[in-house]
């Protein structure tokens, strides 16, 4: 919790405090016999008077919250917990009545009472309860940031394997298509000079547009299509793949490469001569994008080698989504009859 929380919330505790104390002095007043002795409630009628009323219990409450909850209570040294903050809790209420003794000409010393003693395990009782509520409020604001911690750690840790992933991309999308590209110079140069500029394109939106948390989805089909333009020369089938976009993507925004992992697995593992290898299509409605990516794989390879290869992996893309559109999304991912098919649908945020 960030610090302008930690006071507003120290602030409205001892702000309720006060106005309890506040109805409780009413009460007294208004009731036809006093519960605390008399010079204890002759005392709150004057400033000493609200020295035992509040520095007791801020001294032990905020000994509690300071010394004794990161001591001894994260340590789980619960006995020794206790005698400490009943030990605090009287040391605080001995010392108010001390300093407020200073006030009324040392009204209880040398000469101790049975009233004055009364009057001290009072205001050590209160004190010790103010403590216990310090130990919940600094256990509560200690849940809180470890919870915070765990949620920033996670994000980096994805991030950092994000990073680490794309690390490994592209090099090897890079190279693969600079070596298709060095053949293809000798046979059309044309050609080659129009795939160059095409691996340009995809380049600069690796480098610069990923950088961005979110991007329009029409640049995001672009870098999709050009990448798909550059994968064909892999292949001289004409009906190798074929891809698809139905419906009106319109202005919505989307995550950079969130469908590339698929993709890039369906190339990597699909038939290299097979008629209709791989299907990629985008379905676009009102409220939902529909993305299917299909290959053909051939009846050597074990189905689970599709389910686990390429791109980001499965487990991670599963992290991905799951931590950009929660409750949004639904992927399903099957491999039956040498066909490795995944279907992830995304619900627009309203």
């Amino acid at each position: 919790m960030k610090r302008l929380g930690i006071i507003v919330l120290h602030v409205s505790y001892w702000t309720m405090y006060l106005i309890l104390l506040l109805l409780f002095l009413l009460a007294l007043w208004l009731g036809s016999r006093a519960i605390i002795h008399k010079n204890f409630w002759q005392m709150a009628g004057y400033s000493p008077g609200w020295i035992l009323l509040t520095l007791p219990h801020v001294l032990s409450f905020y000994a509690f919250y300071l010394l004794l909850f990161p001591r001894l209570l994260k340590t789980k040294r619960l006995l020794l917990l206790f005698v400490s903050g009943v030990g605090v809790s009287g040391l605080s209420a001995l010392l108010a009545l001390l300093i407020s003794g200073v006030f009324y000409g040392f009204r209880f010393g040398p000469h101790l009472s049975l009233d004055t003693g009364f009057e001290w395990l009072f205001i050590s009782a209160i004190c010790f309860v103010h403590g216990v509520l310090a130990l919940v409020i600094r256990g509560f604001l200690s849940w809180y940031e470890d919870i915070h911690l765990k949620e920033l750690l996670d994000r980096k840790n994805y991030e950092m394997e994000l990073a680490l992933v794309k690390s490994q991309l592209n090099p090897h999308f890079l190279f693969n298509t600079l070596n298709n590209i060095d053949v293809l110079i000798q046979k059309d140069a044309g050609r080659a000079s129009l795939y160059l500029n095409q691996l340009s394109d995809i380049l600069r939106f690796m480098l610069y547009e990923t950088k961005t948390a979110q991007i329009p989805i029409h640049q995001e089909l672009q870098y999709i299509d050009k990448y798909i333009q550059l994968q064909k020369l892999r292949t001289a089938h004409p009906e190798y793949i074929h891809y698809f976009i139905e419906g009106r993507a319109g202005n919505r925004l989307v995550e950079p490469m969130l469908f590339i992992p698929f993709i890039e697995n369906a190339f990597k593992h699909a038939e290299k001569k097979a008629e209709d290898a791989i299907t990629v299509r985008f379905t676009f409605t009102e409220d939902k994008l529909i993305f299917v990516c299909e290959n053909k794989f051939g009846s050597h390879r074990d189905a689970s080698d599709g389910l686990d290869a390429g791109g980001l992996g499965n487990n991670l893309i599963r992290r991905r989504l799951s931590l950009l559109y929660p409750g949004r999304h639904h992927l399903d991912i099957s491999a039956e009859n040498n066909i490795y098919k995944a279907i992830l649908t995304l619900t627009y945020a309203n």
